[in-house]
């Protein structure tokens, strides 16, 4: 499953605003019921581990310019669910990316 989440943050803002809210990601998931390990093996990819409704899958974000990029490996059980699962994670990225208000 790949998930694109465009933004007009540049490269910088966007790895700042992930390195800052990794912690955070379980909560885009549905019903609260994930834990989101991270890690950074390079300075433009983010690693994730999550654990989710029995299920361990491996994944990362990868950032650009214009785009962070999503992609987890869905093993077969939970394929159903890929829809609620990339419409929640876009829905939160986007948030997280979306630029600063003016309040």
């Amino acid at each position: 499953m790949q998930v694109p989440i465009p933004h007009n943050l540049g490269r910088d803002e966007a790895r700042r605003r992930l390195r800052e809210n990794s912690h955070k990601m379980a909560d885009s998931f549905p019903g609260g019921m994930a834990q989101v390990e991270t890690s950074w093996p390079s300075e433009d990819r983010m690693a994730m581990s999550i654990h989710a409704m029995g299920q361990a899958v491996v994944g990362h974000i990868d950032i650009e310019e214009r785009q962070v990029t999503l992609t987890v490996d869905l093993p077969p059980a939970l394929g159903f669910i890929e829809p609620i699962i990339a419409g929640a994670i876009k829905q939160s990225g986007q948030k997280m990316l979306a630029p600063p208000s003016d309040d």
